[in-house]
């Protein structure tokens, strides 16, 4: 039998894999991460109860880190609020291209129903009013937003239907806000069917409580 000598045996031993070596974030990527992590935290908890020792863990960095980057809480809460707001808007002013005063009103509500599928963490801090805001940065001034360009739809029809286009700010309100409340009310049940709540939505809004359709269905497009 052939003896294996001591140093044999240890150069046959295997050799232990290198640990690879972990990837240093660039500041860029560091502070996008740190953005999703917060807006996570904010959409959970609200600001009050956010810290930044809960997103420093997450994100496995210092607080330090968080401070570099966004001065404290008030300064990422400000940027995660602020991309909701111009994310939101965009989709909506992009949304309405209809020539239709009815098919515009179901492409509001579909696009802010949506969104609130689609991203549901940025709606939920948005909704959460926060008194560090000011009117420009949370769910009311987007909603606003979008009420002044329905304002602007609506004074056009109002006068080549012989009403009074000052009111038309007075609708514009009336249907965003409309739009607005059953978005948050959806955010929570998630039924019946978002294409549903739309038509249901335009058939309250265009056809009023004394001539509702018993199943009212999408517009016909073209």
């Amino acid at each position: 039998m052939t003896d294996v000598s001591g140093s044999d045996r240890t150069r046959q031993r295997p050799v232990p894999a290198a640990k690879p070596s972990r990837v240093r974030m660039s500041a860029t990527q560091r502070r996008e991460q740190l953005i999703s992590i917060a807006r996570q935290i904010f959409a959970e908890r609200g600001f009050d109860a956010t810290s930044i020792e809960e997103v420093a863990a997450r994100a496995k960095v210092s607080k330090p880190v968080v401070y570099e980057h966004f001065g404290g809480k008030e300064g990422l809460y400000a940027v995660v609020v602020d991309r909701e707001v111009r994310a939101l808007l965009d989709r909506i002013t992009t949304a309405l291209t209809a020539g239709n005063p009815r098919e515009l009103l179901e492409q509001a509500a579909l696009t802010l129903l949506t969104y609130i599928e689609e991203e549901t963490s940025g709606f939920r801090v948005l909704v959460r009013e926060s008194p560090l805001m000011s009117a420009t940065g949370n769910f009311s001034s987007v909603m606003n937003d979008v009420a002044h360009q329905v304002e602007h739809i609506l004074a056009g029809e109002f006068s080549i239907r012989g009403y009074d286009p000052k009111l038309a700010e007075l609708y514009s309100q009336a249907l965003v806000g409309m739009v607005a409340l059953t978005g948050r009310w959806w955010l929570e049940v998630r039924k019946p069917r978002k294409e549903t709540v739309a038509a249901h939505l335009v058939n309250l809004a265009w056809n009023g409580l004394s001539h509702l359709e018993s199943k009212p269905g999408p517009i016909p497009r073209g």
